[in-house]
């Protein structure tokens, strides 16, 4: 997989620590950051036009805190938040952490099923929810999922009565309140619980503290250099890793502004919002860059306040970075990987890095961290350039699974680590590219075969907007590859023969996909990671 020769080296690295962890509460850091920066904007929703500087940010932060302390939450209780991105998820956010309420991020794509479990699991005591979104009635469903958890006590549905009776509360409370309950806080405690978007079975929920998150977000922001000047346009979900901690965190954490482009991701909202509010940094998944790039909009914008940005939540293809860096002006784009599990990033490449370093790996381990890649079978540490699974040790790894020490035993070890799953290769100044996942890996007659390299290869064809390669069942070779194609617009449709004769004399003849099939957008999780497992149940059928 790698040609390189390995220098018999250990693939293990360690961070720098010259910058030193921050030792606080997520709530005691904002205040730090308001009593710095209070005047300046923290929070802008472009679809409605409101905007909060920090100072007004706080004071809608503590109504909220002391609004959920009328209602009875205390520390160690659950807070459900099930909305897509809007200001009340950022003051929920915020508002539990003071109080120091574990609060437990809802996906917008849940149905009533795993609402329920998910509300059951976490022994939620109180909801925070909209009324309704893209036509399904949210309130309906935590109606029929209280039958079957009577621990769900309260249920305030943001810009209803509720609501407004939760912010008006709080507004009359005693704000000093909150200083005496954050003396009472840890930075060690729990204070997040994220499920984890499982393939099979019910959603495992990654347990976080202050620590895990707060930590994170700030040295995500320190590594493309986040100051107060900053604006950073926050298109994907808060209720995952990506939006409230590498987002929000990162920003408040650095006195930057938040801003909001739409509820769910939009490529032309997005765009819009970034140029309108001069954003200097842009969030998103490799496929919202790819709708981003493929908008008419982007060459009539004014985009020249973007400087940087983050790449992340699935591998990122070679092509669409140069384009992000080329055509968005992000030249100082950052990629950055992770999981749930690690609060997310444990690898992130830096803005000085070469542009090949940036479009070839996901960087360097970060601040206080520790990677290694090993045998999957074993255990071992592998040479350097030698293909293994990632394992992450440090500050960022979770607590547990929330009372699934089973689960938490089989993904972290004895020794901390933390295993991810995925493949890697470490090279020898310590960059590390992410090859697949171990489950996705395909054998073909005995050959291993790593969906990611042929992907990046099908991108170079001129006709393809994007591609994903999986394993398919096969009588005689075990597995075969199908490759699930996007075509740009008005090109010529691409089938199995034409893609072979591209490929070949380009790849071994092993790697060149036997099946090709045409579709206009891949299954996707609400993060934007394509469900692999989604299309090859999709694909059997096909080729039955």
């Amino acid at each position: 997989m790698n040609d390189t020769a390995s220098t018999g080296a250990p693939s293990q690295a360690a961070g720098e620590t010259d910058t030193p962890l921050l030792d606080t509460t997520i709530g005691d850091n904002l205040a730090t950051t308001v009593a710095a920066f209070g005047d300046r904007e923290a929070l802008v929703d472009f679809p409605s036009g409101r905007r909060w500087t920090y100072d007004e940010l706080l004071a809608d932060v503590d109504a909220v805190a002391i609004g959920l302390l009328e209602l009875g939450v205390v520390k160690g209780d659950r807070v459900g938040m099930w909305a897509p991105n809007c200001p009340e998820w950022v003051l929920v956010q915020y508002a539990a952490a003071r109080i120091g309420a574990i609060l437990v991020n809802v996906n917008p794509a849940y149905r009533t099923h795993e609402l329920s479990f998910v509300i059951g699991q976490s022994g939620m005591r109180t909801i925070v929810a909209v009324d309704e979104f893209k036509g399904s009635s949210y309130a309906d469903m935590i109606e029929s999922s209280r039958a079957e958890n009577p621990a769900l006590l309260d249920v305030v549905l943001i810009g209803k009565d509720s609501w407004h009776e939760l912010v008006a509360t709080g507004r009359k409370g005693d704000r000093s309140r909150l200083d005496s309950i954050g003396a009472g806080l840890s930075a060690d405690e729990a204070i997040n619980i994220q499920y984890t978007s499982g393939t099979t079975g019910f959603p495992k929920g990654a347990t976080l503290s202050h620590r895990n998150i707060l930590n994170n977000g700030w040295f995500v922001g320190e590594l493309i250099d986040y100051t107060e000047a900053d604006r950073i346009c926050i298109p994907v979900p808060f209720y995952h890793c990506f939006g409230m901690v590498m987002g929000n965190l990162a920003a408040t954490s650095h006195g930057a502004c938040m801003v909001i482009p739409a509820p769910a991701f939009d490529p032309v909202a997005t765009l819009r919002a970034t140029a309108e509010e001069k954003c200097t940094s842009l969030y998103g998944v490799p496929t919202m860059f790819i709708a981003m790039l493929n908008e008419p909009l982007v060459a009539e914008l004014d985009l020249g306040a973007l400087r940087t940005g983050i790449m992340a939540g699935s591998p990122c293809p070679v092509e669409t970075m140069k384009q992000v860096i080329d055509r968005l002006g992000m030249a100082e784009v950052s990629i950055c990987y992770g999981m749930t599990e690690t609060s997310p990033v444990s690898m992130q490449t830096r803005t000085d890095d070469s542009i090949e370093r940036r479009v070839s790996t996901v960087g360097r381990v970060g601040p206080h961290l520790e990677v290694k890649i090993v045998d999957p079978a074993s255990g071992d540490s592998l040479p350097r350039n030698e293909a293994g699974e990632l394992c992450t040790r440090g500050y960022s790894v979770m607590l547990g699974y929330w009372e699934q020490p089973d689960k938490t035993a089989e993904a972290i070890d004895d020794s901390g680590w933390m295993h991810t799953g995925d493949l890697g290769v470490m090279d020898d100044d310590g960059y590390v590219n992410i090859t697949g996942r171990i489950k996705d890996m395909v054998i073909r007659g005995g050959e291993n075969i790593y969906p990611r390299e042929i992907e990046e290869f099908l991108l170079t064809h001129p006709d393809i907007l994007d591609a994903q390669v999986i394993g398919v069942p096969d009588d005689k070779y075990g597995e075969e590859l199908m490759a699930w194609v996007r075509m740009k617009p008005a090109t010529t449709p691409l089938d199995a023969p034409a893609l072979r004769e591209f490929a070949t004399g380009k790849l071994a003849h092993y790697k060149i996909p036997r099946y090709v099939h045409l579709v206009d957008e891949f299954p996707m999780t609400v993060t934007g990671k394509v469900r692999k497992v989604e299309m090859r149940e999709v694909s059997s059928t096909l080729l039955d």
